[in-house]
C-alpha cells in the first residue's frame, strides 16, 4: 500500500538515534496490515478507496509562528497506538516539531502553525507539544491545499499536558476539494490539567480526524469540540475517545455537522472508564443535519465503564432541519433558502462559541461556511 522504503526513511537525515527511531517505527508498519472498512475502527469509511502507490514521500510546507525558545528538535516518539498503520508510517517518515512550554509559563498569543499541501505527494507532520506544571497555550495548525491539488497529509499530534497545565489545541481543515487527510491527535492529561481540542473541518475529498483524550492523572479535564460542513461528494470521518484512567476526571465533548448535496458523515464515540476512575463525569454529543436527499451521515455513541459512581451521558441526531424553525421564519416573511441559512448559522454559533481562536480565524471561517451555504437548495421533504 505504499512505495516508500527504508532507504526513503534514511534520506530524511537526522541523529543516528532519530534515524533508527524512525527505521524501528517503519519496521513496525511493515508488519501491520493494512486497515480495512471491516476493522471497526475504519467502519464506514473510504479508506478502501486510498492508493499511497500513487504518491511520492514529500513534505508540507510548514510556517510556523510561536515565541522564541520553545521549538527543539530532540524528543521521544511514541507510537500513539490502537492505529499502528499511519501512526507508525508517520513516525517513520515525519521530522518532528518539538514544543516545549516551560513550567508556569503563559503564552497569550496562539502559537500558529501552517502546512500547505502539494500535489502528487504524501505528506507526514507531526506535532508534540510537552507542556510543563502550570503553563499555559493556544495553538492552532491548519492545513490548505489547492483545489485540484490530488495529495495526501497523514498528520498526527501529540500532546504531553502536565500538571496544573492548560493546554488548547485548534486544528483546520481548509484542504481543496482533491485532497486526502488521515489525521490523529491524542492528549494525555496530567493531574488538575485541562485539555481542549478542536476540530474544523470544511476542506478535504476525504477527512477524517481521530481524537483521543486521556485523562491520566487525578481532576484532569478534557473537552472535544467539532464543526464539520461536506458538501458536494466530500467525506468528513471522525472517531473520538475519552479515556478517563484516573478518579475524579472529567470530559465533555460536542460535535456538530451538516452534510449536502450527495456528502456523507461518520461520527463514533466512545467514552471509555476505567477501574479507577471513580467520581468521573462524561459527557458526549453529536448532531447532524442532513440538508439534500443524497446526503447521508451516521452517528454511533459508545459507553463502556468498569467502575460505578460516575456520571456519563451520550446523545446524538441525525435529520434534516426542524419543520417547525422553518415554519416559525417563513410564517414571518422569510424567503425559505434565507431561513434555512439563518437557522444554519444559528446552529453552528454554538460550537464557534467555545472555539479559542482569534477573532480574524473565525470570522475567515465563518466566511467558508457562509460560501457553503450559499451553494444550499431547498428540497422537497429536507428542509
Amino acid at each position: 500500500m505504499s512505495t516508500i522504503t527504508p532507504d526513503d526513511v534514511r534520506a530524511l537525515g537526522g541523529s543516528d538515534e532519530q534515524v533508527e527511531q524512525r527505521l524501528a517505527a517503519f519496521a513496525r508498519f511493515s508488519a501491520s496490515p493494512p486497515p480495512s472498512v471491516n476493522d471497526e475502527i475504519w467502519r464506514y469509511s473510504r479508506i478502501d478507496r486510498l492508493d499511497l502507490d500513487r504518491y511520492a514521500l514529500g513534505a508540507t510546507q510548514r510556517t510556523l509562528d510561536a515565541p522564541g525558545g520553545l521549538e527543539s528538535s530532540d524528543a521521544v516518539v511514541a507510537p500513539l497506538a490502537l492505529d499502528p498503520f499511519f501512526d507508525e508510517l508517520n513516525a517513520a517518515c515525519s521530522l518532528p516539531l518539538v514544543l516545549r512550554v516551560p513550567a508556569g509559563r503563559v503564552i497569550t498569543d496562539p502559537i500558529r502553525i501552517d502546512h500547505v499541501v502539494s500535489s502528487g505527494q504524501v505528506a507526514f507532520p507531526r506535532l508534540i507539544v510537552e507542556a510543563g506544571v502550570d503553563c499555559e497555550v493556544t495553538i492552532i495548525e491548519t492545513y490548505r491545499s489547492d483545489d485540484d491539488d490530488d495529495a495526501v497529509v497523514i498528520p498526527v499530534v501529540d500532546l504531553r499536558v502536565g500538571p496544573a497545565a492548560r493546554v488548547r489545541y485548534l486544528a483546520v481543515n481548509e484542504l481543496g476539494s482533491s485532497t486526502t487527510l488521515i489525521g490523529h491527535v491524542r492528549s494525555s492529561g496530567d493531574r488538575d490539567s485541562t485539555t481542549s481540542l478542536g476540530t474544523i473541518s470544511l476542506g478535504g475529498s476525504y477527512a477524517r480526524f481521530r481524537t483521543d483524550a486521556v485523562a491520566i492523572g487525578q481532576g484532569a479535564a478534557t473537552s472535544q469540540t467539532a464543526l464539520y460542513f461536506a458538501d458536494g461528494t466530500q467525506m468528513h470521518d471522525f472517531r473520538t475517545i475519552q479515556a478517563h484512567i484516573a478518579p475524579r476526571t472529567s470530559s465533555d465533548l460536542l460535535f456538530k455537522g451538516a452534510v449536502n448535496d450527495t456528502a456523507h458523515s461518520v461520527y463514533t464515540g466512545l467514552i471509555k472508564i476505567g477501574p479507577d476512575a471513580r467520581g468521573t463525569a462524561a459527557y458526549q454529543t453529536n448532531r447532524n443535519l442532513t440538508l439534500a436527499k443524497g446526503a447521508w451521515a451516521e452517528s454511533v455513541p459508545n459507553l463502556e465503564i468498569e467502575t460505578n459512581d460516575v456520571k456519563c451521558s451520550h446523545a446524538s441526531t441525525v435529520g434534516p432541519i426542524d419543520a417547525e424553525q422553518l415554519f416559525y421564519l417563513e410564517s414571518r416573511g422569510v424567503p425559505p433558502v434565507e431561513a434555512t441559512k439563518l437557522i444554519l448559522a444559528g446552529y453552528f454559533s454554538e460550537v464557534f462559541d467555545r472555539l479559542y481562536a482569534p477573532a480574524d480565524l473565525l470570522d475567515e471561517l465563518r466566511a467558508r461556511i457562509a460560501a457553503k451555504l450559499a451553494r444550499v437548495r431547498i428540497e422537497q421533504g429536507v428542509v
